[in-house]
């Protein structure tokens, strides 16, 4: 649809340090487990590339230290490199100071490594929620313009359930930041998350286009995102995990590269400013929010 330009980001962090697996793999532990992310990676390179696809890789920190010359390598390909912390904490689990030593940590890893300056981050797994609306101002402070972490739905981790599923903008002391929310389908009242992570490997993927489609028919842009551990099936198995984080982490692994090829072929894609830039050319009187998301004066 010529009006609607969806967006594609990658979550780049390695299997061990999401947040299903925070209990059973403390941080200090990550440097012993071998890193398997540069061949997912390199696949998701050569998928775009095929396609001609720029899509925004939200980089974690403490990866990008440990293998600069990958981020590098995205970086050339003409892809956007945002923040997606250094240390994979949740929002809501530190305080402003810590949340600002983190983010300020990432963005000068990635800035080094780059040459370029950061503008877009995402929150580790969706955590700005009621508890972290504080985060906004912290994020425009520090040069954030391009917002991609909240998800308008109930969840037991993360969740805005009536947060705006349009892309809007923050207005803060310090400038205005745009928030593309994760997508949802509207369903009668019940907002369905699509084209992302366990979502979009449990879903058989003729659900996650007919909801796609549905997003673009009402004028939204879809915004999928992708980790590089869910095109790796074979990754290690992590013991003594409940039942709800097992399944979650490796549901459908298997499937996960041919639903993204399809995704890929069936909708046009950009990184995440390019999917604003587009929207505020067809929508030049956004909605505004303060940062408490609340309209704005």
């Amino acid at each position: 649809m010529a009006d609607v330009l969806n967006i594609v980001t990658v979550d780049v962090e390695e299997y061990f340090q999401v947040s299903n697996f925070e209990k059973a793999i403390p941080r200090a532990e990550w440097d012993s487990f071998a890193s398997r992310i540069a061949l997912p990676i390199q696949k998701l390179l050569e998928m775009f590339a095929s396609r001609q696809v720029k899509a925004t890789f939200f980089v974690l920190g403490w990866v990008a230290q440990r293998q600069p010359r990958l981020i590098r390598e995205i970086h050339l390909a003409g892809h956007q490199i945002g923040s997606h912390s250094t240390w994979h904490r949740l929002v809501y689990e530190q305080s402003p100071e810590e949340f600002r030593r983190d983010l300020r940590e990432s963005i000068a890893i990635l800035s080094d490594i780059t040459g370029s300056a950061v503008t877009a981050y995402r929150a580790p797994s969706f955590s700005i929620t009621e508890k972290s609306l504080w985060a906004f101002e912290i994020l425009a402070e520090e040069g954030i313009r391009y917002d991609a972490s909240v998800f308008p739905i109930y969840h037991d981790r993360y969740g805005l359930p009536k947060a705006p599923v349009i892309p809007f903008q923050i207005r803060t002391q310090a400038g205005p930041i745009w928030e593309v929310p994760a997508s949802v389908a509207r369903i009668s009242a019940l907002n369905i998350p699509v084209a992302g992570g366990g979502y979009f490997r449990l879903y058989p993927y003729w659900l996650t286009r007919a909801l796609c489609q549905k997003i673009q028919r009402e004028g939204r842009p879809v915004l999928a995102y992708i980790h590089p551990w869910e095109l790796d099936p074979d990754q290690p198995r992590i013991p003594r995990l409940r039942w709800s984080a097992r399944f979650r982490h490796y549901v459908n692994l298997t499937k996960t590269e041919h639903k993204l090829s399809r995704l890929l072929e069936d909708f046009h894609w950009n990184t995440l400013e390019a999917g604003v830039n587009h929207w505020i050319a067809r929508h030049p009187e956004p909605t505004m929010l303060s940062p408490c998301l609340s309209p704005a004066e």
